[in-house]
């Protein structure tokens, strides 16, 4: 088949429109950030391709940084998220991967959630086979994850019920606990274990013996006005409940919003709460000074948020 000279130029200028159309569908700027708009919320997501340097989550084999927090709960328009520094909790929280949307929660031993009307996503991380990941468990999982994640093994420590003070440190070296009529006493295994199984047996003896009593002892108080990532709302009792804040965002006027973790009873997926009191801004939650917070299913006082001493 033979083309003339116009059939030439008119291919050329459909192949030219179709490549700058293409070229135009999706913005990709120096630092190979995606950015995506919804125009129906008005929100934006912004998908950070590249992990940041340290990032690291021991359970998943292959982790796909489209999956986090950070891409894939879009952020109200004109609202830019908090600046968190490197390699830091408030970082890892917010990168943080995430099932599917529509996951359901599922509980210990694989079934449903009686409730499923609370959760905005599913944080993917097991759960365990026991009933013990519950309300603190799952705040002790994250902060000690973090931590074993960065070989910071001697900030791994947590109290028993009764007080007493369970290290990893200790625990990798040989040191192991035995609790016996309320009683802990010591003893040593002769054997040294740094790798990611023993740390998983060391969260579950503190499973056992810690809770919300305890934990809620080691910390401590912060204003809601310096709230940041990584903070706790707690209530210490039998039972009682504790959710942590994984993600925060404000606007130019000094407006913040944040994002809420929560395990439950029984043993459950970590999963983003919704915001009962407002679902035009579910999941976000509005940072209000002197304002009580209510979620789904625990409400807490501006009393009861604390941070984890360093």
């Amino acid at each position: 088949m033979k083309f003339n000279h116009q059939t030439i130029l008119l291919f050329f200028i459909v192949e030219l429109s179709v490549a700058l159309l293409l070229s135009c569908q999706t913005e990709i700027d120096s630092n190979d950030t995606l950015l995506f708009i919804n125009k129906e919320i008005s929100k934006t997501t912004v998908i950070q391709k590249r992990v940041p340097l340290g990032i690291k989550y021991q359970w998943q084999s292959v982790y796909n940084p489209e999956t986090s927090i950070i891409n894939q709960i879009p952020t109200p328009k004109d609202f830019q998220r908090v600046q968190t520094n490197n390699n830091s909790f408030q970082q890892w929280l917010q990168y943080l991967p995430l099932f599917p949307p529509n996951q359901k929660v599922k509980t210990f031993d694989g079934s449903l959630k009686w409730n499923q009307r609370v959760h905005a996503r599913v944080i993917d991380i097991d759960i365990g086979k026991g009933d013990l990941q519950q309300c603190a468990d799952a705040v002790i999982r994250l902060r000690s994850e973090f931590l074993f994640s960065n070989k910071e093994f001697e900030k791994i420590h947590f109290n028993y019920t009764n007080g007493t003070e369970v290290s990893f440190d200790d625990w990798r070296k040989g040191r192991k606990p035995q609790v016996k009529d309320n009683r802990v006493t010591f003893f040593n295994s002769g054997k040294k274990d740094n790798t990611y199984s023993s740390f998983k047996k060391y969260l579950i003896q503190i499973f056992s013996y810690a809770g919300t009593a305890s934990l809620e002892k080691e910390m401590k108080s912060i204003s809601l006005e310096d709230m940041q990532i990584g903070d706790i709302f707690i209530q210490g009792g039998y039972p009682g409940h504790a959710i942590i804040i994984v993600d925060m965002i404000e606007n130019t006027h000094g407006k913040k919003l944040y994002l809420l973790a929560q395990s439950y009873m029984p043993a459950q997926n970590i999963h983003i709460l919704k915001n009962p009191m407002n679902k035009k801004l579910s999941p976000w939650y509005e940072l209000v000074p002197n304002q009580d917070i209510y979620t789904p299913e625990w409400n807490f006082s501006v009393e009861d948020l604390k941070r984890f001493v360093e």
